[in-house]
């Protein structure tokens, strides 16, 4: 496989678990690049950062050859790299429904606006709530108004940060207005569309994860 960026097919064979992992790599050669490191093998990047070197031969082989033996990476060229294909090297306007305490939290966290992601507007439907800003100075909009936000600040990802009831409402809105991308905070399973993918960030779930491994270390002991 050539450097050239995938085609649609080939994006399409690439796994969850494996553009998950580009994530991390991304921020390792960042903190590296800081470090004015000019390269780095799959051995030292895995050792410095408690990574699996054979693991991340290949998941850069997915996307070309990059390693010169005996060298290693360009550091700045594979971030580079990595940037383009994960989709960074351009602003995703985001938009979160739901002007609560999580959805006033996530629009002033600001490791989204530095790295490569715009929160535009939050949206409620609560009256008392329109008009208002959140820290960062992000105003909370009228619900009904969300074809013409969307329209207008060409907003890409929509994050639902509502109760369990109303997710399934908020999501198939977003889907209506051409949303392809949505981030799911809401403890609860939506039932998607196609075309519109959907990733859920459940809290509870991990917790209940992290529950059992307790019990299994307890039931061991």
């Amino acid at each position: 496989m050539s450097n050239d960026r995938l085609n649609h097919n080939e994006r399409e064979t690439i796994s969850e678990m494996t553009t998950g992992r580009l994530s991390v790599y991304l921020r390792c050669l960042t903190f590296l690049e800081s470090c004015s490191q000019m390269t780095v093998s799959s051995a030292e990047l895995a050792d410095r950062f408690h990574l699996n070197s054979a693991q991340i031969r290949k998941d850069l082989a997915c996307f070309g050859e990059f390693g010169t033996r005996g060298v290693g990476y360009n550091v700045s060229r594979l971030k580079d790299h990595l940037v383009r294909e994960l989709g960074l090297d351009r602003t995703r306007r985001v938009l979160i429904a739901g002007a609560g305490n999580l959805g006033m939290a996530l629009a002033d966290y600001g490791g989204f606006n530095d790295h490569g992601f715009e929160i535009t507007a939050l949206i409620d439907n609560d009256l008392t709530k329109i008009g208002r800003r959140s820290r960062s100075g992000i105003e909370v909009l009228a619900w009904e108004d969300l074809p013409t936000i969307v329209r207008d600040q060409q907003v890409d990802i929509g994050i639902v940060a509502v109760n369990a009831d109303s997710a399934q409402t908020v999501y198939d809105a977003f889907a209506d207005v051409g949303l392809n991308a949505v981030l799911n905070f809401a403890p609860t399973q939506l039932r998607g569309r196609p075309g519109v993918k959907v990733k859920s960030v459940d809290l509870r779930i991990n917790l209940e994860s992290l529950s059992f491994y307790l019990k299994k270390v307890e039931d061991e002991g």
